[in-house]
């Protein structure tokens, strides 16, 4: 089995404008995600932290990265596959709510 973190983005108007019943069927999948060990949680405000050589952290509000969607959530699922992590997160609310779930495998440290 391997690791894998998925990152999902999403707003509430593309939340708002999916079908009620699609939505609920990807709130009880999450459930059942969560019920079978997935640790998912949803985002909040961020942080960014530079310690520039070893002089110590600065820290500023606001998320590094910017996308066309707000991150949403996270979630740290395993999964024997990459295709098998996909398969999992693609009935999630953010994938199918108009927004997009990325999924990052999680690599073995050098």
């Amino acid at each position: 089995m391997a690791w894998f973190i998925t990152i999902g983005y999403g707003d509430q108007e593309g939340y708002d404008r999916t079908e009620p019943a699609v939505r609920e069927a990807a709130h009880a999948h999450d459930a059942r995600l969560a019920g079978g060990g997935v640790r998912m949680g949803v985002a909040g405000a961020p942080v960014q932290v530079r310690n520039h050589d070893a002089t110590g952290p600065l820290v500023r509000p606001g998320a590094y990265l910017t996308s066309g969607l707000p991150v949403a959530g996270f979630a740290v699922i395993e999964a024997d596959s990459i295709e098998q992590a996909v398969e999992m997160v693609a009935g999630t609310p953010c994938a199918v709510a108009h927004g997009v779930v990325e999924v990052w495998p999680v690599l073995s440290a050098p």
